[in-house]
């Protein structure tokens, strides 16, 4: 039986001569694989549209344990990402987090979100690719239930001044509660408010409405570095794209 699903090609992996193996992302079935038949052929209409990046409607068969794809309705090729190195990979390794974040059959709605506005982002002048990144990162954690307490002191329930990051407790703290037991003073990174600001932004605005501000150097050096380490405790595997990334992240900063 066929059926239609909105979405956007994370992978494709060849399979035998002519054909390929692509893994979908898809608002209504979650994260499928899907085989495109002939796909490699210089002459097949689904050439292109089982490329990363891909986003459309998707006609596909279902079978014991994968689809098959018949034909794609192309809405967004993302073709300005493929015209620069630094893009590609970057998209690359948003479709990777997806993937890692994402089932068959769940409720994937959110990502699929985010995956697209991320990808739009990479093109916004005004935004650089390491706040994207992390804006990614930060956001993708939230989406995944997994975002720490960062409206209130964990300690005490204060909402002003709070000014410590907790990775391991995963929350925020209170320059009093910090210094007392059981913290003592340890355990947490100090950070500015504007930073602390930010991180609740992330977490409380919609994905359509992400990544629509921008930071200074000191602040977003200071986000970086903690959904860096927020996000590598979360997630139990290196991306395959991220030693490509941090070079470009070198020569680029």
């Amino acid at each position: 039986m066929q059926e239609k699903v909105t979405g956007m090609v994370l992978s494709g992996t060849p399979v035998g001569e002519n054909d390929k193996r692509i893994v979908i992302l898809t608002k209504e079935r979650g994260k499928i694989s899907a085989f495109a038949r002939g796909a490699r052929r210089a002459k097949s209409p689904l050439l292109a549209a089982c490329e990363p990046f891909t986003f459309g409607e998707f006609s596909v068969y279902r079978g014991r344990d994968s689809y098959t794809v018949s034909s794609v309705e192309v809405k967004n090729y993302f073709s300005e990402l493929r015209e620069e190195l630094e893009d590609i990979y970057m998209g690359m390794y948003f479709c990777e987090v997806a993937d890692y974040f994402t089932r068959e059959n769940l409720d994937a709605r959110e990502v699929l979100k985010l995956l697209y506005q991320s990808l739009r982002a990479l093109k916004v002048p005004s935004l650089n690719r390491v706040l994207v990144k992390t804006i990614f990162e930060f956001k993708m954690i939230a989406v995944n239930g997994e975002a720490p307490r960062l409206f209130a002191c964990i300690g005490c329930g204060k909402k002003e001044e709070l000014f410590y990051f907790h990775n391991q407790q995963a929350g925020i703290l209170c320059e009093n509660c910090y210094e007392k037991a059981p913290y003592g003073g340890k355990g947490a990174v100090k950070i500015m408010g504007t930073t602390t600001y930010i991180l609740q932004r992330i977490f409380a605005t919609p994905v359509e409405k992400l990544y629509t501000f921008s930071v200074k150097e000191p602040v977003q050096k200071e986000l970086e570095q903690v959904v860096k380490r927020y996000f590598s405790t979360r997630v139990d595997r290196r991306f395959n794209t991220t030693e490509f990334i941090d070079k470009f992240w070198y020569n680029e900063n």
